[in-house]
């Protein structure tokens, strides 16, 4: 018997098609979604994947060259009211200022205030992240830490850090001492508060698969807690650098004028005393400067390499 009869009826069988497949209702359309077929690739019409950027727009990329735009418009609004004025002793021009900051740094009066404003600011700062990593490891282990700190935190982060200037007096006397006392009151609560948040945030997921692999107490704070709430952490260092800053030339106003000497809030009164307004204005803007400095480089660098590079930020 010939086989293409046979083949002949296998092709014409049409191909089983499944109960479940066939009784499934078509997809319906939705019309919040537009399909639309392209040109075949390598068509004369298809569309363009990559496009190079412009010049211009290379440069807006560049998040230094905005805020270096930002700062030369706002220079250039306080040199426009500063001629508008034209009063040195009420409000000298960003001219007159720059003048007075490079003879201030020419004979060596703003480096050495400022190195002097510095130094106790990083005892006062050190010495407040120790105080508050203890307060947020004890409140981390136990439910009596949590309230000692949410109490702690309750009572002494809202009362100003200046207002202890008096009671710093008389406890340390004149010197860093009662500088470094206030600093650590102005920082504490602030990298406390947000690092026992951060903590709190933290996924359980995370915390169970850390125990899992058999971590517990500091080594479980250390490899997990910290690094998924760092940015909570970061925040806190970066709230207290600016709370200790403003602190610390506020106080060096008031033990500058008791002592007779200090960093740049002394040198600030000083020359207010002496109607030396560009000067004053100097020692302004060297504190302005700093803190541009400090958050620009330090902060964003410690950003760049943690917080971005683990992808928890974009």
């Amino acid at each position: 018997m010939s086989s293409a009869p046979v083949l002949d009826q296998v092709r014409a069988v049409p191909p089983a098609v499944s109960p479940v497949l066939s009784s499934r209702p078509a997809p319906a359309a939705r019309p919040e979604i537009e399909h639309v077929l392209g040109p075949a690739r390598g068509g004369a019409g298809a569309p363009v994947v990559e496009k190079p950027l412009s010049v211009a727009e290379r440069l807006f990329n560049q998040g230094w060259l905005r805020k270096l735009v930002i700062l030369a418009v706002l220079a250039g609004i306080w040199e426009a009211y500063g001629r508008y004025l034209d009063n040195d002793l009420l409000f000298p021009t960003f001219s007159a200022t720059v003048e007075a900051f490079v003879r201030g740094i020419m004979d060596g009066t703003l480096p050495a205030r400022a190195w002097s404003s510095l130094k106790v600011l990083l005892m006062g700062y050190a010495a407040g992240v120790g105080l508050a990593s203890l307060l947020t490891g004890i409140a981390i282990a136990s439910r009596v830490g949590t309230d000692v700190l949410e109490t702690l935190t309750a009572m002494f982060n809202p009362l100003p850090a200046i207002a202890l200037l008096p009671l710093a007096l008389i406890w340390f006397g004149l010197g860093n001492g009662s500088l470094v006392f206030v600093l650590v009151h102005s920082v504490t609560w602030a990298i406390a508060l947000n690092t026992h948040s951060g903590f709190l945030s933290v996924s359980r997921t995370l915390t169970m698969v850390g125990r899992n692999y058999g971590l517990s107490g500091p080594r479980l704070i250390g490899k997990i807690l910290i690094p998924a709430a760092f940015p909570a952490i970061l925040t806190g260092l970066k709230v207290g650098w600016a709370f200790a800053w403003r602190t610390l030339i506020a106080a060096e106003l008031v033990f500058g004028v008791s002592s007779g000497s200090g960093g740049l809030g002394w040198f600030i009164f000083e020359n207010k005393n002496m109607l030396d307004i560009p000067n004053v204005f100097a020692g302004l803007l060297t504190v302005i400067l700093i803190g541009l400095v400090v958050e620009n480089l330090i902060f964003q660098t410690i950003e760049r390499r943690t917080i971005q590079r683990w992808g928890m930020q974009a």
